[in-house]
């Protein structure tokens, strides 16, 4: 498996999902979709998925995570990036290009609306959850490695200074004004 099988996947998971907006159901869709495949496209497809997680590790994206969430742990920005890749292709790269075009989303609006919190952490288990259902077994704990890059010390500071955040992403501040 490669990324752009890897982005179709998930693709046809969202076209599969009742909600395409909501993240569970899109791995769990991903995940059925995925037990069919042999076991190292399902590996293959571990290290793309955390390949993605390492792209979107970004000081922008924490912020707008932060922002949107209310707030934004170590494992609430996975879970928040776990969502984004559930959100697809287009989304994602969007996203990771220019962090305030989350802006643009629905999903994101609807959350503003709602009070909601965006999380996918089930989407950080499509292939673990996949590779036990095609194999009766665990994944080896050495399928995949990750390299998280270093934040970029511009984005160093306090996230919860509405400020701040409101003048370096103004849209997404404009939807959750403080």
């Amino acid at each position: 498996m490669h990324t752009e099988q890897f982005w179709n996947l998930i693709e046809q998971a969202r076209i599969q999902a009742v909600d395409s907006c909501d993240a569970d159901e899109v791995a769990a869709q991903a995940t059925a979709l995925l037990a069919t495949r042999e076991p190292q496209q399902i590996l293959d497809a571990q290290q793309i998925l955390w390949d993605l997680m390492a792209t979107s590790y970004q000081a922008p994206l924490w912020a707008a995570a932060y922002l949107i969430n209310g707030g934004c742990s170590d494992d609430g920005f996975d879970y928040f990036r776990g969502w984004l890749i559930a959100q697809g292709r287009t989304a994602f790269e969007q996203a990771v290009a220019d962090a305030d075009r989350l802006a643009k989303l629905p999903a994101v609006h609807a959350a503003a609306a709602e009070e909601m919190e965006l999380e996918g952490e089930q989407s950080l288990s499509i292939a673990w959850d996949a590779y036990e259902k095609a194999t009766g077994t665990d994944m080896p704990d050495d399928a995949f490695t990750i390299n998280y890059p270093a934040l970029d010390p511009a984005w160093d500071f306090d996230f919860g200074n509405h400020g701040e955040v409101a003048a370096r992403l103004p849209q997404l501040a404009a939807l959750y004004p403080q």
